[in-house]
């Protein structure tokens, strides 16, 4: 995913708000209070084959480990543009979906989350064209914004990917009840 200065995915994109890893367990609260007791699918976007891409199979690795049943996206099973659109089909269509991923934004927001109630647009920062996923989503800031996107998740921090998985992991844990 690609985010503009005015943290926008685009001109018509949804709005995103910005927060820290320490607000982000009341984000999940609040996904919980309005879905209590239905269907929690997270999806967690990326590969194992790029660091800065890592997150979300990290994410998806930690939130099994903390009994989260229903997580697409592991590092082992990583969701990635090549099988996304297969992977979707098999969630049943009452699932609330939260989607997670990795993006790069402006150099302010490194190491930032940001946050919504409207769908994730993976692998947009590449120029994939993937369908828009979830109906909350959480991308975690890992580099700022290149004309080689590629280039610069490949030589993003993995310190501080594997620093911010963990922290939408343990902020889930918490706002979920779990762990």
């Amino acid at each position: 995913m690609l985010l503009d200065d005015n943290r926008k995915l685009s001109a018509s994109g949804p709005d995103y708000k910005r927060m820290s890893g320490d607000e982000l367990a009341d984000f999940f609260r609040g996904i919980r209070r309005r879905h209590h007791g239905e269907h929690i699918v997270f999806l967690c976007v990326g590969t194992d084959r790029s660091s800065g891409d890592a997150l979300g199979p990290l994410v998806g690795s930690r939130l099994m480990e903390l009994g989260f049943k229903y997580v697409i996206g592991t590092m082992p099973n990583p969701c990635d543009a090549a099988n996304l659109e297969r992977l979707i089909l098999d969630i049943p269509p009452d699932s609330i979906i939260i989607a997670i991923d990795a993006c790069l934004g402006a150099t302010a927001s490194v190491g930032s989350f940001l946050v919504s109630e409207q769908p994730l647009h993976p692998a947009r920062s590449v120029g994939t064209k993937l369908p828009a996923v979830g109906n909350y989503s959480v991308a975690a800031v890992v580099n700022v914004n290149s004309p080689k996107p590629y280039w610069t998740l490949q030589m993003t921090s993995l310190y501080l990917v594997m620093q911010m998985a963990e922290q939408i992991a343990l902020a889930a844990a918490e706002g979920f009840q779990r762990g």
